[in-house]
């Protein structure tokens, strides 16, 4: 029988018909039926495109002589992780050879100070501050590992923000940092922190979920490049925390992930645990992904520090494909110092993710704030009164009135997710094997019918705003606040957000946060100016768990 899938391929094979000819017959053909004369000829009258009768028959020897091929390749094994044999570049890559990263030698950290009297204090500092008490033993990493335990123990049913806690082997790891500090091995600031990997990432022994239920119980037998490097680092894991679905929003298959600043709300997504169980001081610090607001979007509404490195800049290697042309790593913490002391210590190639590249990160790093071009949007005169413009101001930033790059069709730009997503997941999704997927898919069936002429013209157009983008940041350092995230996300610019100031709405507290986007792999000054400002805003209020605990909220009554 030649169904729709046959005819489809044959009239893409042959350059027949427009995009619109081949979608107008999918839509008037039956999933598992055959595709007759007069779906053929309704076909044509919806998209204003004939065939003739050579054009059919030259397509039914092509189905006749190609299928045999087509269903070869479709039955061929091809793991999640296997990435096309071409891949997405920055423009920042081709500006010569590859350096090698420039490992702070002396990262910065406060000095030490006093350990806090109270545990829930301990619990809420950044790694800056944690790392010197941990360095001078004042805080043991088995000490500070059990409080973080004991914290995710007490606070994930209310936040469902765990996916599985890695408790063995975080006793291992923190018992084996204590015995390396006092024999005076110490490896840095990360050393004996315990943190939180988005379960996205693989980890040897441990299920690797990706928020479905089908994956519940699934062990893949790796690490991820940026887990290894973590532990190399000395970093004690754990916790493997929540996404949504295939990293989409904050519901996965034990329910949502809920904000510590108000549980009846989700926390967005998808790095939902990540930022979730930073911003309750559930962990020093955690790892999340960014494919189109994964980091930015749920540390704005839970009022985490969350930066989303350049493209390329941090190996991918171990973690779910979802967009192998957008998908970012970056960490999650509680300030911006603590922000670039994670990078510090995961970023360049590693052989494994061929987009993965060696660009140096110099940190700490000496910038004349009075030389930097802060470029805004057009903003009302009180608006500048506010953090972080009066902060901007202080420090003696030059503010410059930009436009962003405008004319673009982002909303077509953005479907390459759901194009390369449908690829990773065909399998699956041809299978049916689709259950607590959220609304993925219908965005991947539909991406099946997108050719590879419109797929491969989106690309060329994304190379354009790329260029745009490129000369809007040749005229500034960095911008604030400029509504970017589609633009950057598809030209691989990093930004990192940062709470500003807690709001208290109608009985509820919202954090108000601030975004800076910077220059492709230029995250120290991006990162510098970041913690200047929070240095200068100093600390804000921590979410009243407690509170919530004691009111026994509802975590069925969920807002919108």
């Amino acid at each position: 029988m030649i169904t729709r899938r046959i005819w489809l391929g044959a009239l893409a094979g042959l350059g027949v018909g427009t995009a619109t000819f081949r979608r107008a017959l999918a839509q008037l053909a039956q999933d598992d039926g055959g595709i007759t004369v007069e779906n053929l000829q309704q076909a044509q009258w919806i998209s204003g495109y004939e065939l003739t009768a050579d054009e059919q028959a030259a397509i039914l020897t092509h189905v006749n002589s190609g299928e045999r091929q087509l269903q070869a390749l479709r039955r061929f094994p091809i793991d999640h992780d296997v990435s096309p044999a071409v891949c997405f570049q920055t423009l920042a890559h081709t500006e010569g050879p590859d350096v090698l990263p420039n490992r702070a030698a002396a990262p910065r950290e406060a000095h030490a100070g006093v350990r806090p009297t109270q545990d829930d204090q301990l619990a809420f500092l950044p790694v800056s501050e944690l790392a010197p008490l941990i360095r001078t033993r004042q805080v043991s990493s088995e000490e500070l590992t059990d409080l973080y335990l004991r914290r995710l123990k007490r606070f994930d049913p209310l936040l469902k923000c765990v996916v599985t806690l890695t408790e063995d082997l975080a006793l291992k790891q923190a018992r084996q940092a204590d015995r390396e500090i006092a024999a005076g091995h110490y490896r840095g600031p990360l050393h004996g922190i315990p943190w939180g990997a988005k379960d996205l990432m693989s980890v040897a022994g441990y299920p690797t979920t990706w928020g479905i239920p089908a994956f519940a119980d699934r062990c893949l037998d790796r690490n991820a490049t940026v887990y290894e490097r973590l532990r190399d680092a000395g970093a004690v894991l754990v916790a493997k925390t929540s996404l949504g679905a295939l990293a989409m929003g904050d519901q996965w298959f034990r329910g949502m992930t809920r904000n510590p600043w108000n549980p009846q709300q989700g926390s967005s997504g998808s790095s939902a645990g990540s930022v979730a169980a930073t911003v309750a001081g559930l962990v020093g610090f955690s790892m999340g992904s960014e494919t189109l607001g994964s980091i930015m979007t749920p540390s704005a509404r839970c009022g985490a520090t969350g930066l989303r490195p350049t493209f390329g800049r941090i190996s991918r290697d171990g973690c779910m494909p979802l967009s192998w042309t957008m998908d970012k790593l970056g960490p999650i913490c509680r300030s911006a110092d603590d922000c670039a002391l994670v990078l510090d210590a995961i970023h360049g190639a590693d052989g494994r993710d061929p987009t993965a590249v060696n660009r140096p990160f110099k940190w700490p790093t000496d910038i004349d704030f009075r030389r930097l071009r802060i470029g805004h949007l057009a903003r009302h005169a009180d608006q500048f009164d506010r953090a972080p413009w009066s902060c901007l101001q202080e420090l003696g930033c030059q503010l410059v009135e930009v436009e962003l790059p405008s004319g673009f069709p982002l909303g077509a730009l953005i479907q390459t997710i759901n194009i390369e997503g449908a690829s990773v997941f065909e399998d699956m999704l041809r299978a049916r094997e689709t259950e607590g997927w959220n609304t993925w898919p219908n965005s991947f069936r539909a991406a099946q019918f997108v050719s590879a002429v419109d797929y491969v013209r989106a690309m060329r157009v994304r190379r354009q705003l790329m260029e745009a983008f490129d000369a809007l940041m040749e005229r500034v350092d960095i911008l604030v606040n400029c509504s970017d995230l589609m633009q950057t996300n598809l030209t691989g610019h990093p930004s990192v957000i940062f709470p500003t100031a807690i709001e208290e709405r109608d009985g509820r507290w919202r954090p108000q946060s601030t975004v800076f986007t910077g220059r492709l792999f230029d995250e120290a000054r991006l990162l510098t100016i970041a913690a200047a400002c929070q240095q200068r805003i100093g600390p804000l209020a921590l979410p009243p768990l407690e509170q919530w605990l004691a009111q026994d909220a509802d975590n069925d009554d969920v807002e919108d």
